[in-house]
């Protein structure tokens, strides 16, 4: 059986006011149409809902009986609404974010920290994964949006360039008089203990691609699960370790870090934005991807 929705509707109204005039009114419809609209739905249901009385129009048992469980199902249309609306205003929801640790430690958190000092009830839900691992949870549907390493590719995901990023090549205090030396051939890399991400990141394959175009493979010593082992052992004298300049700074400002040029320079990437193909975005999500810096 199919019932327009909209027949419940004019129903409704009806049993509220008690009018077939009234309920026209309320819902800005000829009472004809009013009349019209309660045959359809009786015809439909298989059974008189309305008597009519001299003191006007009341409901028989079966209409007693449907009013019950209509009250019931448009006060949930009331809270959904009104559920949706606090969504809007940012009063309720959730966010839920995919970034690997370091993307979430150097680049998200002081996004993370500004949302939430102004949305305190959105929650927000954030999955440390590798970029391809944060791909395939947004195609899943299991993340709103990822925070990525560049390049990456995907027909059924968007991806959006926010700030640049560069990688350097790092030694600790028994590699500084490298620092000092004309550059680095990439081909000499092998004459060093080299300190690299485990195979699986972005990262890893960013730095093999590039190895690769000048005619090198890469061979590590160690090949570590995170940048920041990669600066710890770095500091303390194990090799040479291919690290993002903006996530050591200070490392390399205290001299615990020097930046070791190479030939020819590892070229510029940048992180990105990632979000499904052809799916809408939450208010919270669009409100908090306002925050993070795009590339016009």
């Amino acid at each position: 059986m199919q019932v327009n929705l909209e027949w419940y509707r004019v129903f409704y109204w009806i049993a509220r006011t008690g009018s077939l005039s009234r309920a026209a009114d309320h819902l800005h419809i000829t009472q004809p149409a009013v009349s019209h609209t309660v045959k359809q739905l009786e015809a439909s249901l298989g059974g008189q809902l309305f008597l009519r009385t001299p003191k006007g129009i009341i409901l028989t048992k079966e209409g007693e009986v449907l009013l019950h469980y209509l009250e019931q199902a448009f006060n949930f249309v009331d809270i959904g609404e009104k559920a949706l609306a606090e969504m809007n205003n940012l009063n309720s929801g959730e966010i839920a974010i995919g970034a690997s640790d370091t993307l979430c430690k150097y680049f998200l958190l002081p996004y993370l920290e500004q949302f939430h000092a102004r949305h305190p009830r959105v929650r927000i839900r954030v999955t440390n994964r590798t970029t391809p691992e944060t791909i395939t949870l947004l195609k899943e549907g299991k993340i709103d949006f990822g925070i990525v390493s560049l390049p990456a590719s995907d027909k059924q995901v968007d991806f959006y360039e926010s700030i640049p990023i560069q990688d350097c090549l790092v030694g600790g205090k028994e590699f500084q008089y490298l620092a000092a030396e004309s550059p680095l051939p990439v081909e000499d890399l092998h004459q060093y203990p080299l300190l690299i991400l485990e195979p699986g990141s972005s990262t890893r394959r960013y730095l093999d691609h590039y190895a690769a175009s000048c005619g090198v493979k890469l061979e590590p010593e160690f090949e570590l699960g995170s940048v920041d082992l990669l600066v710890q052992f770095a500091s303390s004298g194990f090799g040479l370790a291919f690290v993002v300049r903006n996530y050591i700074t200070e490392e390399l400002r205290s001299g615990k870090l020097f930046e070791i040029p190479l030939n020819p320079p590892l070229p510029e990437r940048r992180i990105g934005i990632a979000t499904l193909r052809g799916v809408p975005l939450s208010s919270a999500t669009r409100t908090f991807l306002e925050l993070l810096p795009r590339m016009t």
